[in-house]
């Protein structure tokens, strides 16, 4: 999957925020650190330092929700993170993502603390971050 599509993914599923383009996704990748997995029609990025791995951002094109790709993106990246060395992974997720935070938390993700105004809508929005992590071992 090439930057130009994920981007164009990730603009698809996030059309409410301001969506990552081509040249900062690829940017990202260009670290040894970065990793990617992918479907058809989502990918998720993880960054994994040491013992720890972050999950930058899953995205699924809307068109393709609700067929389970979210979950096996996660089960993809975790094991991705695990392969890397990875013991515990976090991420962070907008506070009214109902939908991402029912799947982190049906995968054992918890909430450890939130970001105040993390997140800025195209209308403006401040949207809270929560803070999740799980041990990968």
């Amino acid at each position: 999957m090439t930057p130009a599509t994920m981007a164009q993914i990730h603009s698809a599923a996030f059309s409410d925020s301001r969506a990552w383009d081509a040249k900062e996704i690829d940017g990202l990748l260009q670290s040894r650190l970065v990793f990617f997995v992918s479907v058809d029609a989502g990918f998720a990025l993880g960054r994994a330092v040491a013992d720890e791995c972050e999950l930058l951002t899953v995205a699924v094109h809307p068109d393709a929700r609700r067929r389970g790709l979210g979950l096996l993106l996660l089960e993809k990246y975790e094991a991705e993170a695990k392969a890397r060395g990875a013991e515990t992974s976090f991420l962070e997720v907008a506070e009214d993502n109902a939908a991402a935070l029912a799947l982190y938390e049906r995968c054992g993700y918890e909430t450890y603390g939130t970001r105040p105004g993390y997140y800025t809508r195209t209308d403006g929005q401040q949207i809270a971050a929560s803070l999740l992590r799980k041990a990968l071992n």
